[in-house]
């Protein structure tokens, strides 16, 4: 179970992850060091996994998100596995999940233009082995993209 103070710095990190560890003391009323050592406690356990930088595709030239959601042909034993090892191979790839129901996986997929994004689809997604059908889904604007969780 989470202490206050650790629930509060959690929060604390969720909308500041760059805060130092006397800023987050500071903020919980302890030492550098106590709040550190909560940080580190929070990160053995895998509460905190990490930190990482948030990038604005559209600012490095990437304007086209598709989302495909596809079902794999499981007559073959090892499609998911085969799929998902060939799919991470793909760069332009930034995300992949798994599903129970008619829609197997998703990828998100990211590209300069249409004209790159034809490229990837032709010569990369429809070459991933054990597809059985494939929809995309082109991402038009994101409305909500935020992980932090009200703790």
């Amino acid at each position: 179970m989470l202490s206050n103070d650790d629930t509060k710095l959690l929060r604390l990190l969720q909308n500041d992850p760059s805060l130092s560890s006397t800023e987050l003391g500071e903020a919980l009323g302890l030492t550098s060091a106590a709040a550190w050592r909560r940080v580190e406690k929070l990160m053995a356990t895998g509460v905190i996994q990490g930190q990482e930088a948030v990038i604005d595709w559209t600012k490095l030239g990437y304007l086209v998100e598709v989302s495909l959601r596809i079902t794999l042909d499981k007559t073959q034993s090892r499609a998911f596995d085969e799929f998902i090892g060939a799919a991470r191979d793909v760069p332009e790839v930034v995300e992949i999940q798994t599903f129970l129901g008619r829609v197997d996986v998703r990828l998100s997929v990211l590209a300069r233009d249409m004209a790159h994004y034809q490229h990837i689809y032709r010569d990369a997604i429809l070459t991933l082995p054990h597809i059985a059908d494939i929809e995309a889904l082109m991402q038009v604007s994101s409305l909500k993209d935020d992980e932090r969780l009200p703790i």
